[in-house]
């Protein structure tokens, strides 16, 4: 991780503040969801905010990526490879790192883009689900100046009722860039996918 000054630092140039509902009490094992995501510029604030929190965040990435030179950089700012194989889906690949590793949390920008979406992919929900972690919604909220960590929320199975609960959490979030921003209609609760058991 960045020293925690720098990160103060660079965090307070900025105008930023980081909103910790946890207190620092976070839980070994949780899916830091992250929205909304609007600009290629939100992960440098990713990357501020594990040291104000004091709280080690990773992040995923094709195993390909992680070849030298680049992989002791991307490990560094807490990239973690995944191996992907037909055998073996994403979901299933990531909740294996959560029952191998005694601490792991990860951040995910659960709209999985920076344009404007009406609806977030459900990979971060179902790797909650099948590692048995909770998930902290983490709202990027430029129109107020704060990255602000929920406590954790756990998944109760009931899909419907869950993505309201987390849409209703972001809805009206300003991004940086603010047109990109999620607006929440509860009409996209009939798209989503039946729970896997």
């Amino acid at each position: 991780m960045l020293p925690r000054w720098i990160a103060k630092m660079m965090l307070r140039l900025n105008n930023m503040e980081v909103v910790d509902h946890n207190n620092g009490d976070w839980p070994d094992h949780c899916i830091v969801a992250v929205a909304p995501h609007t600009s290629n510029r939100d992960f440098p604030y990713g990357i501020y905010s594990r040291p104000v929190l004091g709280v080690d965040i990773h992040w995923v990435g094709k195993e390909s990526l992680f070849k030298w030179p680049m992989g002791s950089i991307l490990r560094y700012l807490g990239g973690v490879p995944v191996v992907r194989s037909r055998r073996t889906n994403f979901v299933q690949s990531v909740a294996e790192i959560f029952k191998r590793e005694k601490v792991f949390r990860l951040c995910i920008a659960i709209e999985g883009t920076r344009s404007k979406v009406e609806r977030f992919k459900t990979g971060f929900y179902f790797i909650a689900l099948e590692a048995g972690v909770p998930i902290v919604l983490t709202r990027w909220d430029f129109g107020n100046r704060k990255l602000e960590f929920s406590k954790p929320f756990h998944p109760t199975g009931n899909i419907r009722e869950d993505f309201d609960f987390i849409y209703r959490h972001f809805d009206g979030i300003k991004g940086l860039v603010p047109e990109n921003s999620f607006t929440y209609d509860p009409a996209v609760l009939d798209a989503l996918p039946e729970v896997r058991q």
